[in-house]
C-alpha cells in the first residue's frame, strides 16, 4: 500500500480544521451513525481548543483514498505555539498552505511557509473561504506569490500548485470557479487528486535497518509512555528490539511492547508497520522529543529537532496567600515541579528553569498566549500557584543588551485607525504599511519591541470595541530600546480579610473599578479593583452598615452596585506590575499583592533600597 504523508498549515483561523473534518468524512473514515459526522473542529478535542477556537497541540489522522493511505497532520495557526509546527514537519513529505482569500497571508503563513521549505516538503496552495462577501482569491493568490519570493531558498521553491476550496462545504477546485460552480454540487476529490500527484511517495527501503525520530510523545493511563513519529527507513514488528540513540551516543536497548498507526482518530494496534507510516510505540520508558529509534545493527541518529528560542518568561511558585490549600489537589512545590518537568517532555517551546530558593520556577514560553494556555490547563487539572508579571527575555551580545521585536499586523475598521495608530505611536512602534481595502477596513503591519508589545492586544480590544484582528511574529533580537510610560493606575486594596459587602463595595467603587462582587471571600493586600489615581489606596470591602432601626435596614439592602469587571487570565497577567502577583487556583484567579501587608512591603522596599 502506498502512504501519503501531508501537513496543513496556516495562519490562526483559516481553515485547517474545518478542512480536516471534510477530509475525513468525505473518506467514510467513520459510519454515517458516528458522532463524528456531526462534529466539527473533530481533531480540536482539548477542552481550551474549543473554547478558543483555535489549534493548541499539533495531531495526526488517516484517512484512505482509493489505494493509498493518507496520513495527515494538523497544525497549530497561532505563532505562540510554532513549537509545534516546528517538531512534526520532519514527519511530511508535503504541505496543504492554506490561506484565507479575505484575510490574505499574514505573520504566520510566512513562518509556517519559511519552516516547510526548509524542510524541504512539496506546497500546495490552497485559496481558501472563495465564498466569503469579502473575498478576493485572485489579489490573495498575488500576495502569495509575494510571500514565496521572500521566503524562497531556491528557484524550485517558487514552483507550486494552486487550488481553490470552501473547506466548510468540503469543495475544492484546481482551477478558480464560477459563481455557477460554487453553487453546484462538489467534494474534495481534486485535492486529494493533487495530493497524489504533487506529494512524493513516503515509502522507502522495508529491508532497510529501522530508523524512527520520535517527534511527539503521548502519556497513557496503562501503557505509559508513547512515542510518535515516521518510520524512515525498514520496518518494525510486536516485541522487535530497538536502540534509543542520539548524536552523543547510545542510551539503551528496548523492546517494542505495544506497536500502533492511526485510523482516522483512532490509534489501532498491529503486529507490523513499513517505511514512510507514521507510528505510536509503547515499552520506552526513559526517552524525549527528538531522539532516534534504531535497529541495534545500525544505531545511526537522525538530527535533533531545533526550535525556536522562547522570547518571554514568567515565575510560577507555589500559592502563599492566605487562601492556600482550600481547594486544589497540587498545592505543593514538588508537585509543581513534577507537572512542569511533564509538560517540558512534550512542549518542546518551553523552558523551565529552578529559582535559586527552590520554591518557584521561571517558566520561558514564545509569547503570552502559549504561557497562558499552560497556566489554564494546570489550574483546570486542579493545581493552585502564584504567578509574576511576564518579563521579555534580554541577551548579551557583544557587550550589547538586545531584545526580541515583532513584527505586527492589525486589520481593524477605518473608523479606528487612529486609535491604533497613537496607541502604536505612544509604544514605540514603527509604521511598515498601512494598507486600506476600500471595504471600511484598513491593514497596519507594524514593527514593535516586545516589551513594548506586551498588553497591547488587550489595551486595543476595549479601545476598539472588539473589532480588532492583531497578530504577531518574532523577527530577530536587536538592540534594546527605551521602553514607553506603560504608568497604570494604581489598585485598590483590601485592608481586612472577611466576606465582601455591600456597603462596602457601594463605598469603594466610587474610587475606581471593581473585580469582585458581594458575598465573594478576600483578605488583606488582595487587588479588588482598580483606582481612579495613581496611588494605590487600601478599602474595606467587608464593612457592614449597621442597623438601627427596619427601615435603615431596608435602605441598606437597596444598595445599587455596578457590575465588576471580570479580567480573563490573559488580562490579568497583562494587569500585573513588578510588586504584584497572579493567585491562579481551580476556582478563580485573584490578583494580590506580593506583600500583603503595609509592613511587609516597607521590609520589602527597606531591603530593596
Amino acid at each position: 500500500m502506498d502512504i501519503r504523508n501531508i501537513a496543513i498549515i496556516a495562519h490562526v483561523d483559516h481553515g485547517k480544521t474545518t478542512l480536516v473534518d471534510a477530509m475525513l468524512k468525505q473518506t467514510h473514515t467513520f459510519r454515517d451513525n458516528q458522532a463524528e459526522m456531526t462534529q466539527t473542529t473533530i481533531l480540536d478535542s482539548n477542552d481550551l481548543e474549543r473554547e478558543k477556537g483555535i489549534t493548541i497541540l499539533a495531531k495526526n489522522t488517516t484517512v484512505q483514498y482509493n489505494d493509498t493511505k493518507i496520513n495527515i497532520i494538523d497544525t497549530p495557526g497561532h505563532a505562540d505555539f510554532g513549537g509545534e509546527v516546528e517538531r512534526v514537519l520532519n514527519m511530511a513529505d508535503g504541505a496543504i498552505l492554506l490561506v484565507d482569500a479575505a484575510e490574505g497571508p499574514l505573520p504566520q503563513t510566512k513562518f509556517v511557509l519559511q519552516k516547510a521549505i526548509e524542510n524541504g516538503l512539496k506546497i500546495i496552495v490552497v485559496v481558501n473561504k472563495i465564498d466569503k462577501k469579502l473575498a478576493e482569491p485572485t489579489q490573495t493568490l498575488t500576495q502569495i506569490e509575494d510571500v514565496f519570493l521572500h521566503v524562497a531558498q531556491h528557484e524550485s521553491h517558487l514552483q507550486f500548485e494552486v487550488m481553490y476550496a470552501i473547506g466548510r462545504d468540503g469543495k475544492a477546485w484546481d482551477h478558480l470557479p464560477t459563481q455557477e460552480e460554487v453553487n453546484s454540487s462538489g467534494d474534495l476529490r481534486p485535492l486529494f487528486e493533487k495530493i497524489l500527484s504533487v506529494v512524493p511517495s513516503s515509502r522507502s527501503d522495508d529491508n532497510a535497518p529501522f530508523q524512527l525520530l520520535i517527534s511527539t510523545l503521548e502519556r497513557n493511563a496503562y501503557l505509559g509512555k508513547l512515542c510518535i513519529g515516521r518510520i524512515q527507513r525498514g520496518t518494525i514488528h510486536m516485541g522487535d528490539t530497538v536502540s534509543l540513540v542520539t548524536p552523543e551516543g547510545v542510551h539503551g536497548n528496548h523492546r517494542i511492547e505495544k506497536l500502533f498507526v492511526s485510523k482516522g482518530l483512532e490509534k489501532v494496534p498491529v503486529q507490523e508497520a513499513v517505511s514512510g507510516d507514521i507510528v505510536a510505540i509503547a515499552g520506552i520508558k526513559e526517552l524525549s522529543i527528538g531522539q532516534t529509534l534504531t535497529a541495534p545493527t545500525a544505531q545511526e541518529a537522525l538530527p535533533t529537532i531545533h526550535v525556536t528560542e522562547p522570547t518571554l518568561k514568567i515565575t510560577i511558585g507555589p500559592n502563599t496567600s492566605p487562601m492556600a490549600g482550600r481547594e486544589g489537589k497540587y498545592v505543593t512545590s514538588r508537585q509543581i515541579r513534577e507537572r512542569l518537568l511533564q509538560e517540558k517532555e512534550t512542549n518542546l517551546g518551553l523552558k523551565i528553569e529552578e529559582q535559586t530558593d527552590g520554591v518557584g520556577f521561571v517558566v520561558s514560553g514564545r509569547g503570552e498566549l502559549h504561557l497562558a494556555v499552560l497556566i489554564e490547563t494546570m489550574r483546570r487539572e486542579g493545581y493552585e500557584m502564584e504567578v509574576s508579571r511576564p518579563q521579555v527575555i534580554l541577551k548579551e551580545e557583544n557587550g550589547q543588551t538586545m531584545e526580541p521585536f515583532d513584527e505586527v499586523t492589525v486589520d481593524i475598521p477605518d473608523q479606528f485607525v487612529g486609535t491604533v495608530t497613537g496607541e502604536f505611536g505612544r509604544r514605540r512602534a514603527v509604521t511598515k504599511e498601512m494598507t486600506p481595502n476600500g471595504r471600511g477596513d484598513t491593514r497596519i503591519v507594524l514593527d514593535i519591541s516586545e516589551r513594548n508589545l506586551l498588553g497591547a492586544r488587550t489595551s486595543l480590544l476595549t479601545d476598539t470595541r472588539g473589532t480588532l484582528l492583531m497578530s504577531a511574529i518574532f523577527t530577530e533580537y536587536r538592540p534594546i530600546i527605551a521602553e514607553f510610560d506603560r504608568q497604570r493606575n494604581g489598585a485598590l486594596v483590601a485592608s481586612e480579610t472577611g466576606t465582601s459587602a455591600s456597603f462596602g463595595l457601594e463605598n469603594a467603587q466610587e474610587r475606581g473599578v471593581l473585580f469582585i462582587g458581594a458575598g465573594e471571600p478576600t483578605y488583606q493586600g488582595m487587588i479588588v479593583g482598580l483606582n481612579s489615581r495613581e496611588q494605590d489606596m487600601s478599602v474595606n470591602v467587608n464593612k457592614i452598615k449597621p442597623s438601627t432601626n427596619v427601615r435603615s435596614a431596608s435602605k441598606d439592602m437597596m444598595v445599587k452596585l455596578t457590575p465588576p469587571t471580570r479580567y480573563s487570565l490573559e488580562q490579568c497577567l497583562d494587569f500585573l506590575n513588578d510588586d504584584e502577583l497572579l493567585e491562579v487556583v481551580p476556582s478563580a484567579l485573584r490578583l494580590r499583592k506580593k506583600w500583603l501587608t503595609a509592613e511587609a512591603q516597607a521590609r520589602a522596599k527597606k531591603g530593596l533600597a
